[in-house]
């Protein structure tokens, strides 16, 4: 028998910081989209926000569990699991139940009808707050039974709207038991000598998410432990080298040569006096370095997109089809002894979403051998990979949008990207969709000629059904691939993680469900939307640096931060025994 006992202390710590989080509110970067370049705040934010300024957080009561069977506690809280076994987890959260300590209750048993009912004891008088979820095959309470107190107040991913019960017991061990059968959720124990007030929140419906895993939440076990970083950027406006930048960074690809960093990310440059607009138009690859990884240094340009628009609506010749670069990629070649740069270029609509459409990846070579000839300079071979006559409808109007070539044994694979699918031909040029796909093409050299795998295995989604971006792979020290890259926003209509993940893969082809890393639990949280990783650097003694672009949506510049992850290695060689 468990006898677990709580007490307001860590309630009382975290509640302000975590308030906090409430106030956040989110954008886009354009490559999921964002045709006006506007901030977009989600539904129930900028409302909840403004709650949280006048409304008290309800005060906890402590409780003992007295149930066998799995029963355990959860925060009510940023990320909190309120069910074993689930991903679902919170993603909104009315202030009044912020930090409540609620119980984790055992999903599998309560949806087959077997779970032995839940007992808690209470020292005082309280008020156990019941969530009864707003939709067919939940549990309900008898009639009476509570006081509604709170309706919309809680968002958890994949779940229906909740309202809140305030269900009064003396001191002494109750059952929690509503009727029927399904689940429900104690989302805390509260004193009962305070006046709980009734509001409608106006919290979103949490089915407008797909659940997903978040690393160190959840029941699955912690493959890499966020140990933190800084909790500023680490290239920030007006920083030496930002000259000339008026919009900040987005993704590329940084790799550590002995103990020099080398970054080479897309420089939203854009122009003085021209709109924000234009910064993710007239872009630029920059190479930069750093011994640390916090302290940058701005070596060269690599590449200047012309900044030019399309004339017409298709994939025209008659248009620039170099109007904006970005997500340069440097890879060494061991046969050739140089760095190969493997980089994106678009023709670019300023009226048709996606802006950036059409895209096309184009190999450079460096012109000084050797491992230290990364810096380039970098002189164009030709494409790889584009659109034409092998492409498949999911890669839509934005075409080719990413390229990451990796070895394995003998082949090269290499995951490329598409978004704004099209449902069929039919649908070309401008009636798209929803999705931001990515599917695996082979080549048996690394220069090419690279083929599109076929539509058995494009797109790959078993990391998320409709959202990956600018995936990059390595290998972990047990020879596990592992791919790192953008989660997706939680803004702007697209209701996802809002943090990068990684999937894991024993040969290279079938990859695992994504997991999200929660930095913002040991980083001081600075931007609305997280966006893309750069790398994942060895150290040494199992530590990883992550180099990552992100967005303050209140400032035109995007900023570049970084953070230090550990990896389990008993962990890692569990997951490869599971593969």
């Amino acid at each position: 028998m468990s006898m677990l006992k709580y007490n307001n202390y860590l309630y009382l710590l975290t509640v302000a910081s975590l308030m906090l989080f409430q106030c956040s509110t989110n954008n886009s970067g354009e490559e999921s989209g964002n045709a006006g370049g506007a901030a977009n705040i989600p539904e129930g934010v900028e409302q909840q926000s403004l709650e949280i300024m006048n409304t008290p957080a309800w005060k906890p009561a402590d409780f003992e569990i007295f149930s066998p069977g799995g029963y355990t506690t959860f925060q009510a809280a940023d990320l909190g699991h309120p069910f074993k076994g689930r991903k679902n987890s919170v993603v909104r959260i009315a202030p009044e139940i912020n930090g409540l300590t609620g119980v984790k209750l055992p999903a599998g048993q309560y949806e087959k009808g077997v779970e032995e009912p839940l007992k808690l004891k209470f020292q005082e008088p309280v008020k156990v707050l019941i969530g009864i979820f707003q939709d067919k095959g939940y549990r309900q309470l008898q009639s009476g039974k509570g006081e509604l107190v709170l309706e919309n107040g809680l968002t958890l991913t994949g779940m229906p709207p909740l309202k809140i019960y305030a269900v009064p017991y003396p001191a002494g061990t109750h059952q929690i038991n509503p009727e029927g059968k399904g689940l429900f959720t104690v989302v805390g124990v509260v004193k009962e000598n305070q006046t709980l007030t009734y509001r409608d929140a106006g919290l979103m419906d949490g089915r407008e998410y797909e659940p997903f895993i978040v690393e160190g939440f959840s029941d699955e076990e912690t493959l890499f432990e966020i140990i933190g970083g800084p909790d500023e950027p680490v290239v920030e406006e007006g920083m030496p080298g930002t000259e000339g930048i008026q919009g900040g960074f987005e993704g590329g690809r940084c790799v550590k040569i002995g103990d020099t960093y080398h970054m080479f990310p897309t420089e939203r440059a854009g122009e003085p006096g021209v709109e924000a607009y234009h910064d993710r138009v007239k872009t630029r690859i920059g190479h930069w370095t750093s011994k640390d990884a916090i302290n940058w240094t701005r070596q060269s340009t690599i590449y200047q997109a012309s900044g030019n628009y399309a004339v017409t609506e298709d994939d025209n010749p008659m248009n620039d089809r170099r109007g904006a670069i970005w997500s340069f990629m440097p890879v060494f070649s061991e046969e050739n002894n140089r760095w190969y740069g493997f980089y994106l270029a678009y023709t670019v609509h300023k009226e048709i979403a996606p802006n950036h459409s059409f895209g096309r990846i184009w190999r450079a070579e460096s012109q000084q051998e050797g491992i230290e000839g990364i810096g380039g300079p970098y002189k164009d071979v030709g494409i790889v990979i584009e659109p034409g006559l092998n492409s498949q409808p999911w890669e839509g109007r934005q075409g080719v949008a990413s390229f990451f070539p990796y070895k394995v044994k003998d082949q090269w694979l290499g995951f490329y990207s598409g978004a704004f699918p099209y449902n069929s031909w039919a649908d070309y040029p401008k009636n798209t969709g929803k999705g931001w796909y990515v599917g695996l093409a082979e080549s048996d050299k690394l220069e090419g000629p690279w083929t599109r795998m076929d539509t058995t295995v494009n797109p790959v989604t078993s990391m998320h059904p409709w959202f990956i971006e600018n995936p990059i792979v390595s290998q972990l020290p047990n020879g596990l691939y592992i791919a790192i890259y953008d989660g997706g926003p939680d803004a702007w209509g697209l209701h996802l993680p809002n943090m990068f993940g990684y999937s894991l893969s024993k040969d290279g082809y079938h990859w695992s469900e994504s997991h999200y890393f929660p930095i913002r639990t040991k980083v001081k949280k600075w931007w609305d939307i997280m966006r893309t990783p750069l790398c994942l650097i060895p150290e040494g003694n199992d530590i990883y640096t992550v180099v990552y672009a992100a967005i303050d949506e209140e400032r035109r510049f995007h900023p570049m931060g970084m953070v230090k992850l550990k990896l389990n290695r008993e962990v890692l060689e569990r997951k490869l025994h599971n593969m």
